[in-house]
């Protein structure tokens, strides 16, 4: 994501990955991979607070994560705190993303 490399992404995704945005928004791989390609979604930092949290259930992994994002969307400039949910289902020995959900963490300050 930082570096913008759609065919890495492309290889990660799942052909049938689901992603909820933090907007409650239903997409696919293609949207997804298309926010990229086009420029519409650029990040530019992307920094975990605290690890990841991890279960591995046989093939699917469970992943919990809380970052710190900056970037520019539809030109732009956004920050924030998300927190983000991933299914990753192991198939012929490649891990890819199967379920993805994002939800922004409102400010505490």
């Amino acid at each position: 994501m930082l570096g913008g490399d759609i065919a890495a992404l492309d290889d990660l995704l799942d052909d049938d990955v689901r992603f909820t945005d933090q907007s409650g928004r239903r997409l696919s791989k293609d949207d997804d991979l298309a926010g990229h390609r086009s420029g519409l979604l650029r990040i530019e930092t992307l920094e975990p607070v605290g690890a990841p949290d991890i279960r591995i259930c046989g093939d699917y992994a469970l992943v919990w994560v809380t970052v710190d994002l900056a970037g520019f969307y539809k030109d732009e400039a956004f920050f924030g705190r998300f927190a983000y949910s991933r299914i990753w289902r192991q198939k012929s020995g490649q891990w890819r993303v199967v379920l993805a959900h994002c939800s922004a963490i409102p400010d505490d300050g």
